[in-house]
């Protein structure tokens, strides 16, 4: 069971858009950082244990080429091997930080010229996978950062082609030994999934189709694509055949967001519909299918969720987002 905590104020709502809410937990400083966007600004709050804010940041979107304000469309703590960058997506450019907001280190502009006068550029999708940031385009292609251990000599090293429609959204997990397997997996508007193995070359290892409605969230745990979609499914793939293990009717109304705790392997699911479900993912060691097993469900009511994370890698807690709710809310189990 999770029960309702203190929740963490904020200076304004979150934009009604999906996946708006980024977690960073520091165990070594007893700390958990929080980010949320709207419109043209980026609220970054540092957390105690009890649910305190003790810092606040705002972070505004870099102006680039136009004659309006751009819009932020995500904000993402990407963990890398050996540093922690912050990264914001928006309609005219990526801006990467240092964790704490302090120090943009560096910025890429969109090029206009790739879009087409009727067509609205923006960047959206972030995850980090070894010394890699992936950042998902309008125009379906995946820009592949690589990541130096300090300083800002970032490099954009490839740019992945397989999605025909806006990227949603990326997730990625550690790399295995193996060669074969999966550890980045992006979704787009059309709901196809592209699997990737990272490295110094990015290679397609599977691609996953949709059925005519658009994924909003994906995760990646131990060679499991779970992916949600707009009609309130989540669908659990085999990443190495694409083959459909489980698919779940979770939600009355579109998923805005997934999230996953490693450690435990439960996987998060928020909709607009007000709910947020948590569920317990398994995989059976003789045969290698996955169950799934409810474990909680919680209604925010008369609220329109756009995020949910969990808090720590148990899944001990999770917070959760709204659009026009001036705070974040937080559950943590008994």
């Amino acid at each position: 069971m999770f029960r309702r905590q203190r929740s963490i104020p904020l200076r304004g709502s979150a934009a009604a858009l999906c996946n708006n809410l980024s977690v960073l937990h520091l165990p070594v400083c007893n700390l958990t950082h929080f980010g949320v966007v709207h419109g043209p600004s980026a609220q970054l709050l540092s957390v105690a244990p009890e649910g305190v804010p003790l810092a606040q940041r705002q972070l505004h979107a870099k102006e680039g080429a136009g004659v309006s304000s751009p819009l932020i469309t995500q904000v993402h703590w990407c963990a890398l091997p050996f540093r922690v960058l912050l990264v914001l997506t928006s309609h005219r450019g990526i801006q990467m930080y240092e964790s704490d907001g302090s120090v943009m280190v560096y910025w890429h502009a969109l090029d206009s010229r790739d879009a087409s006068p009727v067509q609205a550029m923006f960047a959206r999708g972030i995850a980090s996978c070894g010394h890699f940031i992936c950042v998902g385009m309008w125009s379906g292609r995946v820009l592949v950062f690589d990541i130096p251990a300090k300083g800002p000599n970032i490099v954009l090293s490839e740019e992945l082609a397989g999605h025909p429609t806006s990227v949603t959204d990326i997730a990625s997990e550690p790399a295995q030994e193996q060669d074969c397997m999966a550890d980045v997996v992006t979704a787009d508007d059309s709901g196809l999934l592209c699997v990737w193995r990272s490295g110094p070359k990015f290679k397609l290892l599977t691609r996953i189709p949709g059925f005519g409605v658009p994924c909003t969230s994906v995760q990646l745990w131990k060679g499991i694509a779970a992916a949600g979609y707009g009609n309130g499914q989540v669908r659990l793939y085999e990443t190495s055949t694409g083959a459909l293990h489980v698919q779940i009717s979770a939600h009355a109304r579109a998923i805005c967001a997934l999230d996953l705790a490693p450690e435990a392997g439960k996987l998060l699911s928020a909709a607009e519909d007000t709910f947020v479900h948590i569920w317990k993912l398994s995989k059976r060691t003789e045969s290698g299918c996955t169950e799934v097993e409810h474990c909680h469900g919680e209604c925010v009511s008369d609220t329109q969720v756009c995020g949910a994370r969990f808090c720590d890698p148990s899944g001990s807690s999770f917070a959760v987002t709204g659009y026009d709710l001036a705070e974040i809310l937080r559950f943590s189990s008994e």
